[in-house]
């Protein structure tokens, strides 16, 4: 029995993560695409207002996952038919939550565009087209959020494969339109915003079909936003929202150091590095977020035993995929390296395979990180969650960031991310051997 349990957990395991870590690699891959189309349409202005654009997109799409992974992880500890007026409950109070984060966001798109595009530093060159992106970014950023709430109910509701059609879809049609946009219909940045608020519409368009045919298992109801819930919802989805937000933060630190130390090379050289790193981050996203449904189903059902064996698989498939993801980053960074170095400049080739090679020595311990902090969430424990996202966030990184750069100039900047996550990883490691 206990064999047969086994096997099906990893079954179920295996369905879930693939599902997942596709549908987050289309959706890094489609970030890369993004940010290609507009260099070549746009050039180096049209790169700089996207830049400069980009952490306040953080913050929408990191308030629709915190709202969406934090909803489905309380939806799928209590999805059972018992508990049916409690699951519709946490995903009205998710969706009214999502509209009110709409409405701050819209508010800021309507009112405070142009204070806001000057303090994220747009001069006279590019502020017209970092207000332009910026505008419609927040004011479609109602489809951002509820798309994320409904990618994560609908992954928790039994449908993965479901759930990664809709981000490969929005995923290919925001590169497809992109350079529609860009090119033939000559539409500019304008076009290239366009493109980004069309991919979450499609997404939601492609989940439509599992609540029209009346296949999903939460429903509207009508209740009032509940505090309790809200805050429940909120804590299980901060670690999320962090992630997101830390990351605009600690690129803009990355590169006001790396302009000193070396100019716009090292900033270029470190572009290429944060690219890579969106995509290897996406793999280990994917398990956590394939492994995080199972393992709150089993929680709220009292399988303790199962939770672990799913923990067990997710924690071997990240140590596997770290290894072949270096092996492969070692042994071809120069090649790597070359397709993003266009003009073949030495030196950037020379800083950004130093840097590779250093940076994602982190690998393995970005992946622990990642996995035990969705397993303290998906087992009700938000706690231990949201401290380690914070100090891989912000506490332990950004200092090192002064002190190892002050130390060992650009050598010491590539370091600082793999002793981040090792201090984190050990920590975590630490927490779930103490309190499980």
């Amino acid at each position: 029995m206990i064999n047969k349990q086994k096997t099906n957990c990893f079954r179920e395991f295996a369905g879930y993560a693939s599902m997942n870590v596709l549908g987050m690699l289309g959706l890094s891959c489609y970030i890369l695409a993004d940010t290609y189309f507009i260099s070549a349409g746009l050039g180096a202005n049209g790169l700089t207002a996207l830049n400069l654009a980009i952490p306040i997109y953080s913050f929408i799409y990191g308030s629709g996952l915190m709202i969406g992974i934090g909803g489905g992880t309380r939806y799928s500890i209590c999805k059972r038919p018992e508990h049916h007026a409690e699951t519709d409950r946490i995903f009205t109070n998710a969706v009214m939550t999502a509209v009110l984060f709409s409405i701050f966001y819209l508010c800021i798109g309507i009112f405070f565009t142009d204070p806001l595009v000057t303090w994220l530093g747009a001069d006279t060159s590019v502020f017209e087209m970092t207000h332009i992106y910026l505008k419609m970014i927040l004011l479609c950023s109602p489809a951002f959020l509820i798309n994320n709430v409904m990618l994560c109910f609908v992954r928790n509701d039994g449908a993965p494969q479901l759930s990664m059609r809709a981000m490969l879809g929005g995923s290919l049609s925001n590169v497809v339109l992109d350079y529609l946009f860009i090119f033939p219909c000559r539409m500019g940045i304008f076009g290239a915003v366009l493109a980004t608020c069309l991919a979450p519409v499609i997404s939601l368009c492609l989940l439509l079909p599992h609540v029209l045919k009346g296949k999903n298992q939460f429903h509207l109801t009508k209740c009032r936003l509940e505090k309790d819930r809200v805050s429940a919802i909120l804590a299980s989805g901060i670690p999320s929202l962090i992630t997101e937000v830390s990351s605009g933060i600690v690129m803009i630190i990355f590169n006001m150091i790396l302009l000193r130390l070396a100019g716009n090379t090292g900033v270029a050289a470190y572009g290429i590095i944060a690219n890579l790193s969106l995509v290897v981050i996406a793999v280990y996203n994917g398990i956590a977020q394939g492994f995080q449904p199972i393992a709150s189903g089993y929680f709220g059902a009292g399988a303790r035993e199962n939770v672990y064996t799913v923990l067990k698989y997710a924690m071997i498939s990240t140590l596997l995929l770290s290894f072949l993801l270096y092996v492969g980053i070692f042994f071809f960074a120069p090649q790597i390296c070359s397709i993003f170095n266009k003009e073949q400049d030495p030196t950037l080739q020379r800083i950004a395979v130093e840097g590779l090679k250093l940076y994602f020595t982190a690998c393995p311990f970005v992946g622990f990180n990642i996995v035990i902090s969705t397993f303290f969430t998906s087992t009700a424990r938000p706690l231990p969650a949201n401290i380690l996202s914070v100090l891989r966030g912000f506490v332990i990184i950004i200092p090192l960031a002064f002190l190892f750069s002050a130390m060992w100039n650009i050598t010491g900047i590539w370091c600082v991310f793999p002793c981040t996550e090792l201090l984190v990883s050990i920590l975590g490691y630490m927490h779930f051997k103490n309190h499980s």
